[in-house]
């Protein structure tokens, strides 16, 4: 009994992984989300409503391929860093590096979820990813905290949610293109750094100087003008 229920679960997963992937490839193929879910079927080599009954809507297969294609979560721990402050921006990094790298296929993907008319309104993502995503960093803001590099006198959740709505903003600015794409990861670590200068204590205010200068900089050089 346990061995069938296994195999189910194996079959499923494989289902799954295969709808994800078909998805990628045809969202890369045409630029653009509005999947048909028959030829996205024929291309996982699934029935019609195995993509229903595994995720039972467009916008969740969508929602699927972004968390399937960022494995931000299985690479974080692995950041090589010597303090609570420079894991926060390197985070940073690898997190826009998936943007910055693909920038014509996540620009179509947060382009699709930032379109909330449609009738399934979940917004830009899943509520378990973005428990996932909020406990990660909050995690790191609170360890710069208890490290003596970011001061307790204005609350761990108001810093990210600073943070946070700096990163919606510069998302929604490039993926409409008004931000180019070598400005992106700079402009929001420029963000990041004013925003935790404003709770820095003195061990920390140098360590994130440093990191604010160093964005100017990179910034600067696809964008003079920025200095």
């Amino acid at each position: 009994m346990a061995d069938d229920l296994g195999k189910r679960e194996k079959a499923k997963a494989e289902r799954r992984l295969r709808i994800v992937r078909a998805a990628r490839d045809l969202i890369r193929e045409t630029g653009d989300t509005e999947l048909s879910m028959r030829t996205l079927a024929q291309r996982a080599e699934v029935s019609l409503s195995t993509p229903y009954n595994l995720f039972g809507s467009k916008r969740a297969v969508v929602l699927a391929v972004l968390e399937d294609v960022r494995d931000f979560a299985k690479r974080f721990p692995r950041l090589a860093v010597s303090n609570s402050i420079d894991r926060i921006f390197a985070a940073h990094d690898l997190a826009f590096g998936y943007y910055t790298s693909d920038p014509d296929f996540y620009r179509t993907l947060w382009r699709a979820l930032l379109n909330t008319t449609g009738p399934d309104e979940t917004g830009l993502s899943s509520p378990e990813r973005i428990d996932q995503t909020r406990a990660i960093w909050l995690g790191m803001v609170r360890a710069a905290c208890d490290d003596g590099f970011l001061g307790r006198d204005i609350p761990s959740h108001i810093v990210l949610q600073a943070m946070a709505h700096t990163t919606g903003g510069a998302l929604l600015s490039w993926a409409m293109g008004s931000l180019p794409t070598k400005e992106l990861t700079p402009s929001v670590g420029i963000g990041y750094a004013l925003i935790l200068k404003g709770a820095a204590m003195p061990a920390g205010a140098p360590l994130i100087d440093a990191h604010l200068s160093a964005y100017r900089a990179q910034r600067a050089t696809v964008n003079p003008a920025s200095l």
